[in-house]
């Protein structure tokens, strides 16, 4: 058991949060939610002890093993996949080495009275102990194991890790935590970046594997699959849910209201309370009276009503130009790097207002075929767009491409047109710009508002072929509620890849896989796929164990 006991945390001045208490249990999976900027990360940091708060602390046992993944990896570029999840033994062997190097100081010091002597023997005597109550485990054996487990080969273990994508270096992380037999796993993100394989492979291991876990993140399917409690952090505050993240949505929603019931009911107190005072001060009778109700309001504590996310914000695409019948053709169209084929003799039509998913792990080949589709590289065989067509592009590097010396207002104000000027507002608020932010020059924004800022400007262009890479990185459950909503109206052609399925699900009628060098289109929606593939994983996960 883990005790958060008041935490408070507090910078330049003001309150992220105070006050803060809860116990996680051995078996409790948490998802910590609250809209950015709130604290979660922060917290998290805290439990994990890479962060100190400014009062209060995290009580654990002695012995209990805390394992943290952050949002960005910590993966060292300079050794290799196996020597990186060995070090998850690092501790056991720095245990070790030191028993080494006291026991040799023993054998070459002769001052066997003295005090740092008798020091030394207890030292050596203390780590003996907990060194040799470990079992007795074949290390490279298990790191073999547990990485064989998250799908590298034999091969990949001798190779650097830097030459592996997210996804990977995410496994090469899991394999650490798997190892280490953590008391509790603290997951900031983990959807980010990870193909669907992947993430069916962690929520399997979380639930079946995993003691305690506690997760941030913004990808609905995941949370609610894995989680049986909900901590919400909003207002500097917490609210302890005992239900899974879609429980905890109409349990929040309840708890407003009945908050709203009583300022209002508070609201009216208070004004006629205020009424008598102004309506008798003075009044020598009166005067007991009314400086007891003075006193009584200014003690008064006044209800507040949780901060809300703007639901009813609405964003379209604006009216899609008429492009030819076929907006994007693809014909025999083969890409290698070196000796490494990334796909052969791939073919593809899109039709006009077809909206198609490209699914595969990691590393596959949809990247590469979106940049052939784009003309951003060169390959083998034809890449053609159709007549008349114009294209929205949405990279996973999109937000390095935007102009740092515009704010964020005039970002989206240079490609606005007409009446949705006059939203232009409403709509940054919608992905989390508001107040002073819309001042803000784009050079001073963080990746992940860059983003989220590209999103805006491309939601705001006419165009009639829309290809996302990855969009919902980095954006809430509110801004991807947003964003689909726009998508299932839009009226033109898309292309998107994503890892997240709650936001997948009902946006494409077809399914084109990145499989083994090939392309393997399937007439299906992305549900259907999906599902038939989620119990095709599992299955065999399963036979690995």
């Amino acid at each position: 058991m883990i005790a958060v006991d008041n935490l408070a945390v507090e910078f330049s001045g003001s309150t992220l949060f105070s006050g803060v208490s809860f116990v996680i249990n051995p078996t409790d999976k948490i998802a910590l939610m609250g809209k950015n900027g709130a604290g979660k990360s922060t917290m998290m940091k805290i439990v994990a002890g890479v962060q100190k708060p400014t009062r209060g602390n995290v009580g654990a046992p002695k012995d209990a093993v805390i394992a943290y993944l952050p949002q960005h990896l910590l993966t060292e570029d300079n050794c290799t996949v196996f020597e990186e999840a060995a070090k998850a033994f690092a501790h056991i062997h720095e245990m070790s080495a030191e028993m080494d190097r006291l026991n040799h100081e023993l054998e070459t010091r002769t001052d066997y009275e003295s005090d740092a002597y008798m020091e030394i023997i207890e030292k050596v005597t203390d780590l003996g102990e907990k060194f040799y109550a470990l079992e007795e485990v074949n290390y490279d054996a298990e790191v073999e194991k547990a990485l064989k487990g998250l799908g590298f080969k034999q091969s990949d273990f001798t190779r650097q890790t830097k030459e592996f994508s997210g996804g990977w270096r995410m496994r090469i992380e899991l394999a650490k935590i798997l190892l280490q037999k953590p008391d509790l796993i603290l997951l900031d993100e983990p959807t980010n970046h990870i193909d669907i394989e992947s993430v069916i492979w962690l929520e399997d291991f979380l639930v079946n594997k995993a003691n305690a876990v506690m997760v941030i993140s913004h990808d609905r399917a995941f949370i609610d699959n894995i989680t049986n409690r909900t901590i919400e952090v909003t207002m500097g505050r917490i609210y302890d849910y005992k239900a899974k993240y879609s429980d905890y949505l109409q349990l929040r929603e309840d708890r407003r209201s009945h908050q709203i019931k009583a300022f209002k009911e508070q609201q009216k107190f208070i004004a006629d309370n205020m009424a008598f005072i102004e309506r008798f001060k003075g009044t020598y009778s009166k005067t007991n009276q009314v400086t007891s109700r003075e006193r009584m309001l200014e003690k008064l504590e006044i209800i507040e009503i949780d901060e809300v996310d703007t639901s009813a914000l609405r964003l379209r695409f604006p009216p899609s130009p008429r492009s030819g019948e076929f907006p994007v053709t693809v014909k025999d169209v083969s890409k290698s790097y070196g000796s490494q084929i990334v796909f052969k003799d791939a073919s593809m039509s899109i039709a006009r207002g077809e909206k198609v998913s490209f699914v595969g792990r990691n590393g596959e080949g949809k990247s590469t075929m979106i940049k052939a589709i784009m003309g951003e590289i060169e390959v083998q065989g034809t890449c053609e767009l159709g007549h008349n067509v114009r294209v929205g592009y949405f990279a996973q590097n999109q937000a390095s491409l935007l102009d740092p010396e515009l704010t964020v207002f005039q970002t989206v104000d240079e490609v606005a047109k007409g009446d949705v000027r006059t939203q232009i507002k409403n709509i940054l608020g919608g992905f989390m710009f508001g107040g002073e932010d819309i001042e803000k020059k784009v050079g001073v924004l963080s990746g992940g508002e860059k983003t989220r800022l590209a999103m805006v400007k491309l939601l705001l262009e006419p165009v009639n072929l829309l290809i996302l890479d990855e969009p919902t990185n980095h954006l809430d459950i509110k801004s991807k509620d947003v964003l689909k909503e726009a998508l299932l109206n839009f009226d033109g052609t898309l292309i998107l890849v994503s890892h997240d399925r709650d936001f997948l699900q009902g946006l494409s009628q077809k399914v084109f896989e990145f499989k083994d060098q090939r392309v393997i289109e399937h007439f299906e929606t992305i549900d259907a796929f999906l599902e038939r593939n989620r119990i095709k994983n599992l299955a065999e996960m399963n036979l690995s164990k």
